[in-house]
């Protein structure tokens, strides 16, 4: 093994500033470093860790380690190759550090070599992702990931380079991307963007590694060094002051990794910055609130392009977490999470994490996260309408209600505003699509976002939201929809026996005001809420309402008759995602005041009651028309269809008994609602009556002058309510607090 270099020294290299750091600094430092060590003897799950991430790269050593010429999309081998590459290559610059084995860096110092030589060779990507190609992958993010990960490489054995190699590396390997980055794709540089913030992490934890403060400058403050784009005009904003993102949960766990990173490496190049504490750590609650947009085993909820499949086990939220950890301190709420991620990143806050999880021992396995009820503005100033989730029960007996009355998302959000789903446990019952998407996988076009997420899955019929006149928010115009947003009127998401929230929208649609009020409701002697929904359209016209029900089960059963598409189907429409669904089955309704439809999931059933009338169709659909490469998939909905100037949805979503196919019984297999009826909807206020296990309930709430303070007086079949606030919940005559 090389002696390290005398540190300090000032470097003159061409492409170098005239400074020098102590390496290395990116990743961890030597304190961290020895930290590590002293810990892996002491806690199994550190030491696992290592273990694995050993056994990862010793199947390289004394390889040839081929770095190809780019071709593929991803999941052809060239993408592959270049992504494994710059993982082996940050992986051993650790285990290089920690155990001090030359043969850790010597595989690193290789592949750089083999890089300096390819990249000034780079043109375009061959199957660039237009207008902003990528060099050594089809699109620039994952050039900007290759960035991130081989400067944190290239620091680690930074003492284990000759001076004439880290020139040869700085200007072969790692130059022609930068300047790329900074000269070609500026615009995409300079975006407020989750693109721009990996492209900007990877500039400047490379400028840090190599000791080139343009580099870091530019990373910090944009390519003009004026603050107006770079990573901190992005962390300023991208996320509201509740650290909410935009995207969804989904692509916060992957915009926060690079910003982490790269604080991260702030923080030990130049702490006075104080980069994790911006905006009053903001950082730590886009992590946090990351974590309370998940069901309890983890999965992120699939609003906005987002894949189901991805949970906070994932890579970026195990370092994540690890650098929380480490950077704002010990958080016993997050050990059921780091338990359930089964590794910790080899940094402090790893080994930390794991010593903590080493003394919780066996009482620490039955603790689960805290999931509560929470509100997230969205924006950079919060003021761009938010997100609201409504808990109630805990464990596997947890029920979360998320209403989404956000921004639209910039590239990746959805035309779904007010939009809500339904977790009952780990179940999703109420379901959001996300996207049509299969990662990594070259067959379905390179991993790409499939036409489909355009065509359905972006679209509002994909949600369960109002959809007016067979057209999409906006009429599914990005640029449009991302002027404007919901506005909250009143909510309450303490922990008491009711909350709600009540949004409106008048821009969705234009000439048509749009209000909905969730309830979610703890009724004495029931096990599980009900939800109650109160959707009004207002409007001076006539216009075709679709309320659809995108719902996870099996149908079991209904107390109207329909007709079933037995021998042929037809779509439900021609474009706006009509055109991806198919009409299996449909109701014309007359005389039915209380239509019901039940359908079981798991081990409970589920039944959506609703007040309709004369005009109301109901319909049964299922996507998967016009989808010749079966890129959808097969998914049901329940909508209800109503004409006219002005239309009132009132559904009540009852979670209710079980299921046991084991001992082959049902029970509580039947609805508990009895009646509904609106007794009141005008301007001032709306009365909801439900007929609750044979007992009334009553809504009331105001429609107008919001004040949680204002005292309200209202007579409902000749009996007078009093009460204080926008709203008031009374089960048998009593009132439910």
């Amino acid at each position: 093994m090389r002696l390290p270099l005398i540190q300090f020294i000032v470097i003159t290299l061409c492409g170098f500033s005239t400074f020098a750091q102590q390496h290395p600094i990116a990743y961890n430092t030597v304190a961290d470093y020895s930290f590590i060590k002293e810990a892996l003897s002491k806690t199994p799950l550190l030491n696992e860790s290592f273990g694995g991430l050993k056994q990862s790269v010793d199947a390289f050593i004394g390889k040839d380690i081929d770095v190809p010429v780019p071709k593929d999309l991803a999941g052809g081998y060239t993408h592959e190759r270049h992504k494994e590459n710059y993982t082996i290559m940050f992986n051993s610059s650790v285990l290089y550090q920690i155990t001090g084995e030359a043969k850790y860096a010597e595989i690193v110092k290789k592949l750089f070599l083999k890089y300096a030589k390819l990249n000034p060779t780079l043109k375009n990507h061959p199957l660039g992702s237009n207008p902003n190609p990528g060099r050594l992958f089809f699109q620039p993010l994952n050039d900007a990931n290759w960035l991130v990960y081989t400067g944190l490489a290239f620091d680690g054995i930074y003492n284990y380079l000759t001076p004439e190699e880290r020139k040869q590396i700085a200007d072969g390997a790692f130059k022609p991307e930068v300047d790329y980055f900074t000269n070609d794709l500026e615009p995409w540089f300079g975006w407020i963007h989750n693109h721009a913030v990996w492209s900007c992490a990877g500039v400047g934890i490379v400028g840090i590694a190599t000791d080139n403060k343009d580099y870091v400058d530019m990373a910090l403050y944009g390519k003009h060094k004026d603050g107006k784009s770079g990573l901190l005009a992005n962390l300023d904003g991208l996320l509201s002051p509740d650290g909410y993102y935009t995207e969804g949960p989904y692509y916060t766990r992957y915009a926060i990794l690079p910003f982490y990173l790269f604080a991260n490496a702030f923080q030990h190049y130049k702490p006075e910055l104080k980069v994790f504490n911006r905006r009053n750590n903001v950082l730590q609650k886009a992590f946090t609130n990351a974590l309370q947009q998940t069901d309890i085993i983890g999965q992120f909820y699939s609003y906005n392009d987002a894949l189901k499949e991805k949970n906070f086990t994932c890579n970026e939220m195990v370092e994540v977490l690890d650098m929380v950890w480490g950077t704002f301190g010990a958080d016993s709420s997050l050990l059921p999470v780091a338990r359930m991620q089964k590794r910790v990143a080899l940094s402090r806050g790893g080994a930390s994490i794991a010593k903590a999880l080493n003394r919780t021992g066996e009482k620490g396995k039955n603790v689960s996260y805290p999931y509560k009820s929470i509100e997230l503005t969205d924006g950079a100033k919060g003021d761009e309408g938010g997100l609201s989730i409504l808990r109630t029960g805990k464990g596997d007996n947890l029920v979360s209600l998320i209403y989404k009355y956000s921004a639209h998302g910039l590239s990746h959000g959805h035309f779904d505003k007010l939009n809500i789903n339904l977790y009952d446990g780990k179940n999703e019952i109420l379901s959001d699509y996300g996207a049509v998407r299969y990662i990594s996988i070259e067959q379905k076009s390179g991993g790409k976002y499939l036409p489909e997420s355009k065509t359905y899955s972006k679209q509002t019929i994909a949600h369960n939201t109002l959809v007016v006149d067979e057209k999409s928010d906006f009429d599914g115009d990005e640029e449009e929809s991302q002027k404007y947003h919901p506005a909250k009127l009143f909510s309450n998401v303490s922990s008491g026996n009711v909350q709600v929230v009540c949004a409106e929208d008048d821009k969705a649609y234009e000439g048509v005001k749009m209000q909905r009020s969730i309830y979610m409701v703890n009724i004495p002697g029931h096990e599980k809420p009900l939800v109650v929904d109160l959707f009004n359209a207002l409007s001076n016209t006539s216009h075709q309402y679709d309320l659809p029900f995108q719902y996870q089960g099996t149908f079991i059963k209904t107390n109207f008759k329909y007709t079933s598409s037995n021998n042929a189907q037809a779509t439900l429409g021609k474009k706006n995602g009509y055109q991806h669904i198919w009409k299996e089955a449909e109701a014309v309704l007359t005389n039915k005041p209380l239509t019901q439809f039940t359908f079981l999931n798991d081990k409970s059933f589920y039944t959506i009651s609703s007040i309709t009338d004369d005009s109301t169709h109901i319909l049964f659909t299922r996507t998967g028309a016009n989808d010749p490469n079966f890129n959808l998939r097969r998914e049901p909905a329940y909508i209800i269809r109503k004409k006219g100037v002005n239309q009132t949805f009132v559904n009540a979503v009852e979670i209710h008994g079980v299921y046991n196919a084991n001992a082959e019984n049902a029970k509580g297999s039947y609805s508990a609602v009895n009646k509904m009826e609106i007794l009141q909807n005008d301007a001032n206020y709306s009365v909801v009556s439900i007929v609750f296990d044979g007992k009334p309930l009553l809504i009331i709430q105001r429609n107008s002058n919001f004040n949680q303070h204002a005292e309200n007086e209202v007579i409902v079949n000749n009996k007078k309510y009093s009460f204080t606030g926008n709203y008031t919940v009374l089960y048998n005559d009593s009132t439910i607090k």
